[in-house]
């Protein structure tokens, strides 16, 4: 899997869409990796700063993952 450089990384608002794109992308066997900014010993403070997490995917991917986001985040209005 090729590494995205931080500035091109996906940012997720919440578990939930985690979750869901996270399903879909094994469903398209597009190959990820989903990071959650979580650390107990800071309480949350990075999510709050930087989104909940991110998911990170080869570049070819890149237009089909953000579509498969938009979808979802078009949806849960």
């Amino acid at each position: 899997m090729n590494a995205l450089k931080k500035d091109e990384s996906i940012i997720l608002n919440d578990q939930s869409e985690a979750a869901l794109i996270g399903s879909i992308l094994m469903e398209e066997d597009i190959p990820h990796y989903i990071r959650s900014y979580a650390d107990a010993a800071y309480d949350g403070i990075h999510q709050i700063q930087m989104g909940w997490g991110r998911v990170e995917n080869p570049l070819e991917y890149r237009d089909r993952v953000l579509d498969i986001l938009k979808g979802l985040r078009e949806s849960e209005v």
